[in-house]
């Protein structure tokens, strides 16, 4: 994969946003929880958090499919937005039924991975994948 995709602007500016809200929320999610170990009846932000990245995560792989299908781009970023929905999922149903013992590190893997598809729409870790216009070939 040394050739990046060229997309359209408003998708990419798109899925740049969608991913950097979601990395906002996943870090919001311990900081709410730890608000909540102090102070229970603060539940609900914990909670608000949570149900917030799922539509983040929503959001992620609405802007992934765009850049994907219409925007010509590779599938890549929209399977793994689909993957990272599935562990919002987990993460929501394993708070709900009170099971610490794998909420908490799949917490952390949604945290990490975030972080680095984050890192991959803008490009950070080496080349981008995915750049603006048509014709482009490689960074």
């Amino acid at each position: 994969m040394s050739e990046s995709m060229a997309v359209g602007r408003g998708s990419l500016v798109f899925l740049r946003a969608a991913v950097a809200l979601q990395t906002a929320l996943v870090f919001l999610s311990p900081v709410t929880a730890g608000v909540m170990l102090s102070a229970p009846e603060w539940h609900l932000l914990h909670s608000a958090a949570s149900y917030g990245l799922f539509a983040a995560a929503l959001v992620h792989l609405a802007a992934a499919v765009l850049v994907w299908r219409p925007g010509g781009g590779p599938p890549g970023p929209a399977l793994s937005a689909l993957v990272f929905l599935g562990g919002v999922l987990a993460q929501v149903g394993l708070g709900v039924a009170g099971v610490p013992a794998l909420h908490v590190p799949l917490g952390v893997l949604l945290f990490a991975a975030s972080v680095l598809q984050l890192c991959r729409v803008w490009g950070v870790l080496g080349r981008p994948r995915l750049t603006i216009g048509a014709g482009a070939s490689s960074v």
